[in-house]
């Protein structure tokens, strides 16, 4: 089902593309066409994040990497925000004369076309695959999570899947447990417990002492069994799961419990195309780490390998 998806959308894609941008037959023009969606597209985003004000606000602590985590965020999404808005409001100046059209403006005029995100966007961003006004969707969404943290302190539950670049929060809730018990960081590793389903920021769920609550995360290729407690067969039809909260606890390597028999380690992904460019981290800018789902009696590792399961932290619509 997926390779037939797959095999279908680009079909649709190329269709879409090869469709004339000229209006007719008493429809809307091309121009209006870009300065209703440009202007919608701008009221979905807010302004630029303060940073100075943060900053003050959540000053670098040497017992708290959340603040630290935090800002450097801010600073990713208001480089995305700001090359964002000013294409935006450059489309809308084009449409009336007061611009002219360049490379990037032709890129983002195609886009707004045919759904699709502009290259020199993807240039600044974070791996998205979505359509362009749901990827708008999903900026907004992340930029609320962060509004919230400012506006509230760190939260209880963190939406894994609303950081731009994932491995800094890990390393900086790594770097707090550390700190915490004068343990050196590069003898701890991550214990997971999947809980029973809870909708997130529901007050349903209490402050770990140690670790990090975290959600927003879907399996490709299986679902999570909320009886079982474990991973299980995929509904037919379904071809993602939701994934419940995850209590993510560091341990030392060598106090490390969990029996190899019983779990399955599963790449998470940012995005459903699994590949990533190698950057200067030495990382996968797609993959983000390895978690370790429970599985049942009647299962083993190579069986769910064999299928290719795999955790991914957004989906594609």
């Amino acid at each position: 089902m997926t390779a037939a998806i797959s095999e279908c959308m680009k079909v649709l894609s190329t269709a879409n593309v090869l469709q004339p941008r000229i209006g007719g037959g008493g429809g809307k023009s091309t121009d209006e066409i870009l300065a209703e969606s440009s202007e919608e597209l701008l009221s979905m985003l807010p302004e630029v994040f303060d940073i100075e004000y943060v900053s003050h606000k959540y000053q670098t602590d040497y017992h708290e990497s959340m603040n630290t985590v935090l800002n450097q965020e801010l600073l990713r999404f208001n480089k995305l925000l700001g090359r964002i808005r000013e294409s935006l409001v450059d489309i809308g100046k084009m449409v009336k004369g007061l611009v002219l059209m360049s490379p990037d403006l032709e890129q983002l005029m195609n886009g707004m076309m045919t759904n699709m995100q502009p290259a020199f966007w993807k240039k600044v961003s974070f791996p998205s695959l979505k359509p362009l006004k749901s990827y708008c969707l999903d900026l907004q969404a992340r930029l609320l999570f962060l509004q919230n943290w400012i506006d509230n302190g760190a939260p209880i539950e963190f939406w894994l899947s609303g950081f731009f670049f994932t491995q800094s929060f890990l390393t900086g809730q790594l770097q707090n447990f550390a700190r915490k018990y004068s343990l050196p960081i590069d003898t701890l590793i991550w214990n997971y417990k999947v809980l029973k389903f809870v909708k997130p920021n529901c007050g349903l769920v209490e402050k770990p002492k140690d670790g990090c609550l975290n959600y927003g995360l879907f399996i490709d290729g299986a679902r999570w069994d909320d009886e079982a407690g474990a991973i299980g067969e995929s509904i037919p039809k379904v071809l993602f799961s939701e994934v419940p909260h995850i209590l993510m606890v560091p341990v030392e390597n060598d106090k490390d419990k969990t029996n190899p028999n019983e779990i399955y380690p599963c790449p998470l992904y940012k995005t459903s195309e699994r590949k990533g460019v190698l950057s200067t981290t030495g990382h996968s800018t797609n993959f983000v780490m390895t978690v370790l789902f429970p599985i049942s009696k009647q299962h083993s590792e190579k069986f769910w390998t064999r299928r290719g399961v795999a955790a991914l932290t957004q989906l594609d619509d």
